[in-house]
Formats: C-alpha cells, sequence, structure tokens
C-alpha cells in the first residue's frame, strides 16, 4: 500500500519537505540572531541614557572614535561656545519630519581643544538652502554644555553623500576629523547632541532622545518559521493518510464489484 511513495509525484512532494524543514529551522535561528542582536543594543542604549554625566574627556579625545558603548552616555563639558566658527548641517528634518538643519557649534574648552556640539534643528530659511540661516545665539561666556555622546557621521554608516561645493558654513556630515582640518584645531572625536542648557525660545529645537529598535517582530518571526519548520511533516503525514485511505476505499469498491452478481 506505500508503494506509491516511490512514485514521481511523491518523490517530490518528499524531497520539497525535506529541502523545507532545515531552511524555515535555519531562518528561525537567524531571526532569533537578530532578536538577540537588537536587544543587545537596545541594552547599550537603555544603559547609556541611565547613566551619570562624566566629563566629557573621560570618553574621548582628538582622534578618538566613539564606540558603541559611548555612544548616548551623558557627559559634560565646561568652556565658551564659538559662534564665529559655527556651521548648519544640511537636510535635517525634525520630529514633523520637516527638513531644515542641525546647528552645529564648535565649544571651545579650557585648554583650547574643541568639543562639537550639535545644538539641535533650525528650519530652512526657504527651499534652496543656499543662504546662512538666521540662528539663534547661545549662552555667552564660559558655560557648562551637557549632552549624548555621539560617533563621527560617515557615509558608509547614514548613506549620506558628502557633497562639495555647498554654501558658505554648509556640510552634509559631522565629522570631527572633517571639522579639526576646517578648524585647524584639536577636536575631540565624535560630538554631542546637547540636551542642556535648554534653549531660551522655540529653537534650536534639541534632538529627542534615540528610539530603540523592535526586537519582539524578530522574536515572533523565529517563533513563526519553527512552528512551519514543525508543520511541514506534520501536513506530509496528514497527506500520506489521506491518500492511503482513498486507496482503501478504492481497493474496497472494486472487491464489491467483483462479488456482485450479475443481472439476470
Amino acid at each position: 500500500m506505500y508503494r506509491f511513495l516511490l512514485t514521481r509525484q511523491w518523490v517530490i512532494l518528499t524531497l520539497v519537505a525535506l529541502v523545507l524543514i532545515p531552511t524555515m529551522i535555519r531562518l528561525g535561528i537567524w531571526q532569533m540572531h537578530r532578536y538577540e542582536e537588537r536587544a543587545a543594543r537596545n541594552q547599550l542604549v537603555t544603559d547609556a541614557l541611565s547613566a551619570d554625566p562624566v566629563p566629557v574627556e573621560k570618553l574621548t579625545s582628538p582622534g578618538h572614535t566613539v564606540t558603541s558603548g559611548e555612544r548616548y552616555h551623558a557627559v559634560t563639558a565646561k568652556g565658551r561656545f564659538d559662534t564665529d566658527r559655527e556651521v548648519v548641517v544640511r537636510r535635517r528634518t525634525n520630529s514633523d519630519d520637516e527638513v531644515g538643519y542641525h546647528v552645529l557649534t564648535p565649544f571651545v574648552l579650557a585648554d583650547g581643544k574643541v568639543l562639537l556640539v550639535n545644538r539641535g534643528w533650525i528650519p530652512a530659511n526657504g527651499p534652496s538652502q543656499t543662504a546662512f540661516p538666521t540662528i539663534p545665539a547661545p549662552p555667552r561666556g564660559e558655560t557648562t554644555v551637557t549632552g549624548r555622546l555621539m560617533p563621527d557621521e560617515t557615509t558608509e554608516a547614514s548613506g549620506i553623500k558628502n557633497l562639495k561645493g555647498l554654501p558658505d558654513r554648509q556640510v552634509m556630515l559631522v565629522n570631527s576629523a572633517q571639522q579639526a582640518e576646517r578648524l585647524d584645531a584639536q577636536v575631540l572625536g565624535g560630538y554631542i547632541a546637547q540636551t542642556a542648557p535648554e534653549p531660551k525660545g522655540d529653537v534650536p529645537e534639541l534632538i529627542g532622545r534615540p528610539g530603540k529598535e523592535d526586537s519582539a517582530l524578530n522574536y515572533a518571526y523565529a517563533i513563526q518559521w519553527w512552528l512551519f519548520a514543525a508543520a511541514v511533516p506534520v501536513g506530509w503525514l496528514v497527506l500520506v493518510r489521506r491518500e492511503l485511505r482513498d486507496r482503501r476505499a478504492g481497493t474496497s469498491g472494486r472487491s464489491a464489484e467483483d462479488t456482485t452478481p450479475a443481472a439476470v
């Protein structure tokens, strides 16, 4: 009765099932790895945001590359804003997806080193974005600034092209190495997204806290793939039993016809 399993149709069906099972198991494992990676990144963000602020030079220095463990960590710095050498970062959006600029202001520390401070978002003066916008001034004189430490932006990491020939005092990326060359100064690696002091008016609009990645979806997908993998052999068995039942019913029907007396 099981000889039908050797037919072409059933051999193909069985081979497909044997391929699907390990494929779905691997897809589930891949999704679980994605879940663990995102959960780990979320934990790094949580730890950094909940950590007490530290002096910025404890975490970064000229030429330093900000690590994933240092990213978003709250830092403080004492010095003065150098608005004469301030630039704006083009094509940046606020929480309402409006296009404008980020204000990038050098912050000169007591020892002469420079910390790049992203003071927040301002709207563009016009659609062309060719003229340098009007920017509210930061506090004058010596002040203490607090912010979240961020790594340098690169085209590879952000997807933003570092265009040349931009209008004066406009840049595409926040990059300490590029700014060190422009300023001819020792610039600490990375930059900070300012959180305090808050601006007196509505602008610059401070950059909001970073969101967390949705890792729960990857966990659900992993379970889903494994359920699919378990369903394949169950479905194959159901089809085999149905085929057996149909064949037995067909055999019984033919046997009954053979034993029925011919009509006179």
